[in-house]
């Protein structure tokens, strides 16, 4: 016969009643205490019964109209960009046909005679855009080590804000400003001087116009800034921040720091932000139609007027008339947007190779 199980009793607390532990219903709490003084007995209440959670039934229609939905978003960029490369082929065929890679090379542009070329506005295209790159690199980049390196904190947003004001200032209020405020002062004091002191390098001769390659170069320099500071400063702000720390702890100076340590990890972005802004200036228009004189002619002087393939096309479109002359502005076009998408997309691989995707990170 097996025994019993003991009644279980409580050690520990001396001369107390095992009996007098149980409690009327409703008299005491979970925390009822004991009457001989002792710590009071904590006992666990009860858990609440929740209803079982509802797990929502998946749609017959709403998934596979979502997905096809942002499907049909993605192939739409793909088609628009093909819609664009068939018509501007389409137009041109013309051109195409009678000038082949002639056009491309020859420099004389006479619609009344029926002769195109193309060399003059691809000379001002290049010129224009080598000069703005030449004086908006170091500024920009000298604006994306101050913001991320030296600028005090509560001054970094603010920086930026101004750097984001620039990018989005209309090209049509650039150009304005280029005509009414930057012309004369080039007319009256920056091209005499330049005239006088670096005539002999055949670069600077010719009368001060004021408009010209070297308006365009500037106004150009100054709408690319915003863009290579702006990529200059995600691809700084990627460097890991122990490349900095191991060069300030082997006793490296800030510059050397900046040199050694953030320029060289970051260089392959930064010349990726140098070409994407070199897209930028090779495709304005308007600014540039404004104040660069509009003239098809390859001058070896800034101070001459000249033209470029965006603003030809603004300023001649309007007035072609026949099917060469239409066929050749279209041509133009076609090429500026080949070479357009050839630069950007040059310029997003060297950026994507150094943040590799990360997202961007914001200083407070």
């Amino acid at each position: 016969m097996s025994a019993l199980p003991e009644e279980p009793r409580l050690v520990g607390v001396p001369g107390l009643d095992p009996q007098r532990l149980k409690r009327p219903s409703g008299t005491a709490g979970p925390h009822a205490a004991s009457p001989d003084g002792a710590k009071p007995i904590v006992q666990p209440a009860k858990a609440e019964a929740r209803p079982p959670l509802e797990i929502p039934t998946p749609s017959r229609f709403a998934d596979p109209l979502f997905t096809s939905l942002i499907l049909l978003a993605a192939i739409s960029l793909f088609a628009i960009v093909g819609l664009i490369v068939m018509s501007l082929v389409t137009r041109s065929r013309e051109s195409l046909q009678q000038f082949g890679w002639r056009f491309f090379v020859q420099s004389v542009w006479d619609p009344v005679a029926g002769q195109f070329g193309a060399l003059p506005f691809i000379y001002g295209t290049l010129v224009s855009s080598l000069l703005a790159l030449a004086l908006a690199v170091p500024l920009g980049v000298g604006v994306a080590l101050f913001n991320t390196e030296v600028c005090p904190r509560r001054l970094r947003s603010l920086l930026s804000f101004t750097v984001e004001l620039l990018a989005a200032i209309p090209s049509v209020i650039y150009g304005l400003w280029g005509i009414f405020v930057l012309a004369p002062v080039l007319r009256k004091f920056v091209e005499p001087w330049l005239k006088a002191n670096l005539g002999w390098t055949g670069i600077f001769t010719g009368p001060p116009f004021g408009i010209g390659m070297l308006a365009a170069g500037l106004i150009l320099a100054i709408m690319v800034i915003p863009i290579v500071a702006s990529i200059t400063r995600e691809v700084v702000m990627a460097v890991p921040s122990q490349q900095r720390e191991a060069a300030l702890a082997l006793g490296a100076t800030r510059w050397e720091m900046l040199r050694i340590s953030v320029l060289r990890n970051a260089r392959v972005g930064i010349m990726g932000g140098v070409i994407l802004g070199l897209g930028r200036a090779i495709g304005e228009t308007m600014a540039v139609t404004m104040v660069i004189g509009n003239t098809p002619q390859i001058s070896k002087s800034l101070l001459a007027p000249g033209d470029t393939l965006a603003s030809v096309i603004a300023n001649q479109f309007s007035e072609a008339t026949g099917s060469i002359y239409l066929g050749a502005l279209v041509e133009i076009g076609l090429a500026l947007f080949i070479i357009t998408l050839i630069v950007n997309t040059l310029a997003r691989m060297l950026v994507w190779s150094v943040t590799r995707g990360m997202p961007s990170r914001a200083h407070a």
